[in-house]
């Protein structure tokens, strides 16, 4: 776990890897859970015997379950204690390079790629690849900004 308690010593560790997290399964019941919560019931996603005819041979985790990840990722890798407190901005550039099968292990690894001023603190851009085990191309690439208070 990596601590940055400044802005100094984020801005110093732009471009270096942060490090990568422990393998976790996206099983069926994270997938189904996700549905329930956000109401997508697609098919590909929650039917195991229809999905298993299709060009995947099984269900796929939802794009947005991989993305809604990164944050537990990150606390696994780094913690910022600079600012009165940090809060998510957002996402940039988010892609799903490849699909991610129901039941495969999953791990993210984060670079911090910018730190800028804003009139409202700082924001610091991170930019995070979640590579599935046995796949050559990662399942999720996207840069999230957090903001930082003063």
């Amino acid at each position: 776990m990596r601590v940055l308690n400044s802005i100094e010593e984020i801005e110093a560790a732009v471009g270096e890897p942060l490090g990568t997290t422990e393998w976790v399964t996206m099983d069926q019941k994270m997938v189904d859970t996700f549905a329930d919560l956000t109401g997508d019931h697609q098919w590909i996603h929650v039917d195991p015997e229809r999905a298993a005819q299709s060009s995947f041979g099984g269900t796929i985790v939802h794009g947005l379950l991989t993305l809604g990840m990164l944050p537990g990722f990150g606390l696994k890798i780094f913690r910022i204690d600079a600012g009165s407190a940090r809060l998510n901005y957002g996402s940039e550039k988010v892609r799903f390079p490849a699909p991610l099968r129901t039941g495969t292990r999953v791990r993210g690894s984060a670079t911090f790629v910018a730190v800028d001023p804003v009139p409202s603190g700082t924001q610091v851009r991170t930019r995070w690849t979640v590579e599935a085990e046995g796949s050559e191309r990662p399942v999720c690439v996207a840069e999230t900004i957090t903001l930082v208070l003063p």
